[in-house]
Protein backbone atom coordinates (compact mmCIF):
# COMPACT_ATOMS: atom_id res chain seq x y z
CA UNK A 1 0.00 0.00 0.00
CA UNK A 2 1.41 3.32 -0.82
CA UNK A 3 1.29 6.24 1.70
CA UNK A 4 -0.11 9.16 1.05
CA UNK A 5 0.50 12.85 3.09
CA UNK A 6 -0.83 15.79 2.71
CA UNK A 7 0.70 18.36 0.90
CA UNK A 8 -0.11 22.03 0.31
CA UNK A 9 0.78 24.31 -3.05
CA UNK A 10 0.47 28.22 -2.50
CA UNK A 11 -0.71 29.77 -6.13
CA UNK A 12 0.52 33.07 -7.59
CA UNK A 13 -2.65 34.44 -5.89
CA UNK A 14 -2.09 33.43 -3.21
CA UNK A 15 -4.89 30.87 -2.89
CA UNK A 16 -3.73 27.61 -0.94
CA UNK A 17 -4.73 24.25 -2.41
CA UNK A 18 -4.54 21.40 -0.14
CA UNK A 19 -3.95 17.29 -2.05
CA UNK A 20 -3.36 14.23 -1.11
CA UNK A 21 0.25 13.42 -2.39
CA UNK A 22 1.83 9.54 -2.43
CA UNK A 23 5.06 8.94 -1.21
CA UNK A 24 7.62 8.42 -3.86
CA UNK A 25 5.67 10.37 -6.93
CA UNK A 26 6.97 13.92 -7.71
CA UNK A 27 6.46 17.20 -6.73
CA UNK A 28 5.55 18.03 -10.05
CA UNK A 29 2.97 14.55 -10.68
CA UNK A 30 1.38 15.57 -7.40
CA UNK A 31 0.74 19.08 -8.99
CA UNK A 32 -0.02 17.45 -12.22
CA UNK A 33 -2.93 14.84 -10.71
CA UNK A 34 -4.28 17.42 -8.25
CA UNK A 35 -4.79 19.47 -11.58
CA UNK A 36 -2.78 22.74 -10.21
CA UNK A 37 -2.40 24.32 -13.50
CA UNK A 38 0.25 26.60 -12.39
CA UNK A 39 2.65 23.62 -12.61
CA UNK A 40 2.62 22.93 -16.46
CA UNK A 41 5.33 20.24 -17.11
CA UNK A 42 5.39 20.81 -20.88
CA UNK A 43 8.43 18.40 -20.98
CA UNK A 44 7.42 15.50 -18.49
CA UNK A 45 9.49 15.77 -16.36
CA UNK A 46 12.26 15.06 -18.51
CA UNK A 47 14.39 18.20 -16.90
CA UNK A 48 14.79 19.78 -20.30
CA UNK A 49 12.12 22.97 -20.10
CA UNK A 50 11.84 24.48 -16.33
CA UNK A 51 8.33 24.36 -16.77
CA UNK A 52 7.70 23.14 -13.35
CA UNK A 53 9.54 25.66 -11.53
CA UNK A 54 8.49 25.89 -7.67
CA UNK A 55 9.30 27.57 -4.97
CA UNK A 56 10.48 25.97 -1.50
CA UNK A 57 10.43 27.94 2.16
CA UNK A 58 14.15 27.10 3.91
CA UNK A 59 12.37 24.88 5.65
CA UNK A 60 11.48 22.67 2.77
CA UNK A 61 14.13 23.00 0.95
CA UNK A 62 16.36 21.62 3.73
CA UNK A 63 14.54 18.17 3.37
CA UNK A 64 16.06 17.94 -0.24
CA UNK A 65 20.12 17.49 -1.74
CA UNK A 66 20.94 20.59 -3.68
CA UNK A 67 20.04 20.81 -6.97
CA UNK A 68 22.66 19.06 -9.33
CA UNK A 69 24.29 20.84 -12.24
CA UNK A 70 21.36 19.93 -14.94
CA UNK A 71 18.46 21.36 -12.70
CA UNK A 72 20.97 24.59 -11.96
CA UNK A 73 21.61 25.08 -15.13
CA UNK A 74 17.61 24.62 -16.39
CA UNK A 75 16.29 27.19 -13.56
CA UNK A 76 18.78 29.73 -15.57
CA UNK A 77 16.14 29.51 -17.47
CA UNK A 78 12.96 30.04 -15.61
CA UNK A 79 9.97 32.44 -16.74
CA UNK A 80 9.32 33.96 -13.32
CA UNK A 81 11.78 35.09 -10.58
CA UNK A 82 14.82 32.98 -9.81
CA UNK A 83 14.95 32.52 -5.57
CA UNK A 84 17.05 31.35 -3.34
CA UNK A 85 15.20 28.20 -2.66
CA UNK A 86 13.82 27.61 -6.88
CA UNK A 87 13.41 24.37 -7.54
CA UNK A 88 12.13 22.31 -10.62
CA UNK A 89 9.16 19.75 -8.93
CA UNK A 90 10.20 17.52 -11.53
CA UNK A 91 13.51 16.96 -9.41
CA UNK A 92 11.98 16.65 -5.99
CA UNK A 93 10.11 13.44 -5.03
CA UNK A 94 7.70 13.15 -2.13
CA UNK A 95 8.30 11.74 1.38
CA UNK A 96 7.04 11.60 4.71
CA UNK A 97 8.79 14.46 6.04
CA UNK A 98 6.82 16.46 3.68
CA UNK A 99 3.46 16.32 5.57
CA UNK A 100 2.06 19.50 5.74
CA UNK A 101 4.82 21.65 3.92
CA UNK A 102 3.86 24.10 1.00
CA UNK A 103 5.08 24.16 -1.90
CA UNK A 104 4.61 28.03 -3.95
CA UNK A 105 4.03 28.52 -7.55
CA UNK A 106 5.46 31.31 -9.33
CA UNK A 107 2.96 33.87 -11.41
CA UNK A 108 3.93 32.46 -14.68
CA UNK A 109 6.19 29.38 -15.96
Amino acid sequence: MTQEIILHYKLADGTIRTVDARVGDSIMDTAIQNDIDEVVAECGGNLICATCHVYLDEGTAALFEEPDDMELEMLEGVAAERREHSRLSCQLIVRAELAGHTIETPERQ
